[in-house]
């Protein structure tokens, strides 16, 4: 079949050949990684234990509950912005941000000056005192919710968050039934373990009674700083973690008034939640969000993802769905369009694995584990999609590839 097709030719491509004829289109187009974009930082050399002194100790003193992604575990030195180096100097552009965790970039300089400041000043003291940036960052943080969500609790987590406020729900309400969505992820911790619904997180004892840190706030879906502002409500409690500390250990409930005083007919204490460290972190991490119009990028720079990706899911068969808004997106991958069954995870872990070969770093989820997760900093560039949407391009070609022989 080598040569140009006639119509006969191509006729019976059609109805016999389809795979073996894009096979012949693509062997070209595959050869060579996509281009990187430039970038001007260099990360210190590594200096500090071989990969393999590394891996010894993960088995031997870490926690074997903690998974790691792909065949060859990553051991990464050194993050700048959107970029992530690993031991041997090789770059990635992150694309999963630490789980939706890096907000405003890896090592942003703004809020790594205001931390270093605050670390000569003062780490911690107890809350029962008073401190400046603790007020100065629950007045900024509140200003950006709607009337009457004016109240913050500070803690450490996500889970603790979400543990937090269920209690308060509770203890306000005299109610304990509490829905999550399906396939929904709340924590960790023996109480929230009640609402989170993917049956690895599940160890088959009892949990809470049967809320999320929505990953939607701090700007990341473009149009507005907080995902439940999209759908024109006013909750009666938001929890915050995940980007609110670019990385930084730390999480909110914001509240109203009146339920934040059911908790204040007892004592509720936190020893590090509010620390004066925590506290100048987010404020710096919200003035960057703001100096550097981030909220503004994930608009216009997610709906240019969006509309690349979606190119994709118009040309091969296996991309199911393309969706999100702002900075996070979900790309679904099929067996087909028709059936819609998930792809294979043998298949789909070899994308994942060619991508992160390529330089591109991506989540996983969805109810089978076969969506792409693309929740990059939010100060990615548009020539970055571009180099991401050529990547993946690249892993789809393969994979047929593949498939066809």
């Amino acid at each position: 079949m080598s040569g140009s097709l006639g119509p006969l030719s191509w006729g019976y491509v059609r109805r016999f050949g389809r795979v073996v004829f894009r096979q012949q289109q693509w062997k070209s187009t595959v050869s060579t990684h996509p281009k990187m974009p430039p970038c001007d930082f260099v990360p210190e050399k590594y200096k500090s234990y071989p990969y393999e002194h590394i891996q010894k100790i993960r088995e031997q003193n870490i926690s074997p509950s903690l998974r790691m992604y792909y065949k060859k575990p990553l051991l990464l030195h050194q993050g700048h912005m959107q970029w992530l180096f690993d031991y041997e100097g090789r770059r990635y552009l992150d694309l999963f941000a630490g789980i939706v965790t890096i907000s405003v970039g890896h090592c942003h300089p703004k809020v790594t000056v205001a931390t270093q400041k605050q670390l000569a000043r003062l780490w911690h003291t107890t809350n029962i005192y008073m401190h400046p940036s603790i007020h100065e960052y629950a007045e900024k943080l509140a200003s950006l919710f709607p009337d009457p969500l004016k109240v913050v609790f500070l803690t450490n987590s996500g889970s603790e968050a979400n543990d937090l406020a269920m209690f308060m729900a509770r203890l306000h309400t005299h109610n304990f039934d509490i829905i999550s969505f399906r396939g929904s992820y709340h924590g960790c911790s023996p109480y929230t373990l009640g609402l989170t619904s993917i049956g690895p997180y599940k160890h088959g004892v009892a949990n809470g009674f049967g809320c999320s840190t929505v990953q939607t706030g701090f700007g990341r879906t473009g149009s507005h700083f907080w995902g439940f502002q999209t759908h024109d409500v006013v909750p009666d409690i938001v929890t915050l973690a995940k980007g609110i500390g670019n990385g930084f250990p730390m999480a909110a409930v914001v509240t109203t008034k009146e339920i934040a005083n059911s908790l204040a007919q007892n004592l509720h204490f936190n020893t590090f939640g509010g620390s004066p460290l925590a506290c100048v972190v987010g404020a710096a991490v919200l003035d960057a969000i703001e100096e550097d119009g981030l909220q503004k990028n994930s608009r216009d720079v997610g709906t240019y993802m969006l509309l690349e990706l979606a190119k994709l899911r118009d040309k091969f068969e296996i991309v199911g769905d393309v969706r999100g808004k702002g900075l996070m997106i979900g790309v679904e991958m099929v067996t087909d369009k028709h059936s819609r069954h998930p792809l294979p995870a043998e298949e789909i872990n070899q994308i994942w694995e060619d991508c992160k070969d390529m330089g591109v770093l991506l989540g996983r989820g969805g109810l089978y584990n076969q969506t792409f997760r693309i929740k990059p900093p939010m100060c990615i560039t548009k020539k970055d999609v571009d180099f991401a949407v050529e990547v993946f391009h690249t892993a789809l070609q393969r994979h047929m590839e593949r498939a066809a022989k």
